[in-house]
């Protein structure tokens, strides 16, 4: 499945974003960052501005990213941040989005996410929510904005997926939780998996100058993780029985959990790579199956057949809420 060799670079798995884009220069590229206005979407958004693109936060409710415009606007430099309305698990506004941006597109990283819902809710189109998010939403925003990103002559979408994708293929005998028991977790890795395969999906558009590339970030504590209580937390070894945080040599800050998605929008290591997904900043290993060993991609995740599949699906699911 993997016939090329693995990339690597330079920086170590906790290298910051600035660091990875250190002596770039993005003067009058154009950046949209979906869920830009917390987290590890923030760090983005700073160090493409501070590289000197001009970044468009798309988040539910701009307002949430207003300190962070005029933070990133206050200093010197050609780059410039706004934020604009977006809310992924409701077409319309994917598509409202898409209708009024004009111009090229250089940079889409499709960072906004929602994880482990504890209870399976459905977005405005009857899709699962967590599928809707991570996955359905930023491929009709993709699909919208392809002649925007065809324009650019050489665009970049970066996608943000998870370790946890390793746990679930995608079920395309029912993706949505109808007839199976509903799993947070298993809805989550399932939406992260579809989130690798829209990268080797989009190769479709690599004679028009588009790259695709997915990645983990990581664990960073951010409000991705807002869904889960302290009990869950300490299942998962994160905190102690205060709720405080446990260190862990792995554990990164938001500006080093950025770190792999600046380096898949803006790197010139990445010139012409497509369809390949990343983790502590280097390409990461393929996983066959089960292993103790964290970390690397699953065979399920790349499989362009999957990918080619699952392109279809989603393009038949969006068709089909626009009635």
């Amino acid at each position: 499945m993997r016939d090329h060799q693995r990339l690597t670079t330079p920086f170590h798995s906790h290298a910051t974003a600035a660091e990875v884009l250190d002596g770039a220069d993005l003067t009058g590229l154009r950046a949209v960052v979906t869920g830009g206005a917390s987290g590890i979407g923030t760090e983005t958004v700073r160090a493409l501005t501070a590289a000197g693109a001009d970044v468009t936060v798309a988040t539910r409710n701009p307002a949430s990213a207003g300190a962070t415009v005029r933070e990133l606007d206050s200093l010197p430099g050609p780059g410039s941040v706004r934020a604009t309305a977006l809310d992924l698990s409701d077409l319309a506004s994917v598509e409202a989005f898409a209708g009024t941006w004009q111009g090229p597109l250089d940079i889409l990283v499709a960072n906004a996410g929602v994880m482990a819902v504890p209870e399976r809710r459905l977005s405005r189109e009857g899709w699962e929510l967590q599928l809707a998010t991570n996955h359905l939403g930023h491929f009709a925003l993709a699909t919208a904005l392809h002649p925007h990103l065809r324009a650019s002559g050489s665009a970049r979408i970066v996608v943000v997926s998870s370790g946890a994708h390793l746990t679930a293929a995608f079920d395309f005998e029912d993706p949505q939780f109808e007839r199976r028991p509903y799993d947070r977790w298993t809805a989550y890795a399932q939406s992260k998996t579809a989130d690798v395969l829209l990268a080797v999906g989009a190769r479709r558009w690599a004679s028009d100058g588009i790259t695709a590339n997915a990645l983990n970030p990581g664990w960073i504590s951010t409000r991705l993780q807002r869904h889960l209580d302290d009990d869950t937390m300490r299942a998962l070894g994160a905190v102690d029985e205060k709720g405080e945080i446990i260190p862990q040599p792995y554990y990164k800050e938001p500006d080093q959990g950025a770190s792999t998605s600046v380096l898949l929008a803006a790197s010139p290591l990445l010139d012409g790579v497509t369809g390949r997904y990343f983790e502590d900043n280097q390409e990461a290993r393929l996983v066959e199956g089960p292993e103790e060993t964290p970390g690397g991609v699953a065979a399920h995740a790349l499989d362009p057949v999957a990918a080619d599949r699952l392109w279809d699906y989603a393009s038949e699911a969006v068709a089909a809420a626009r009635g």
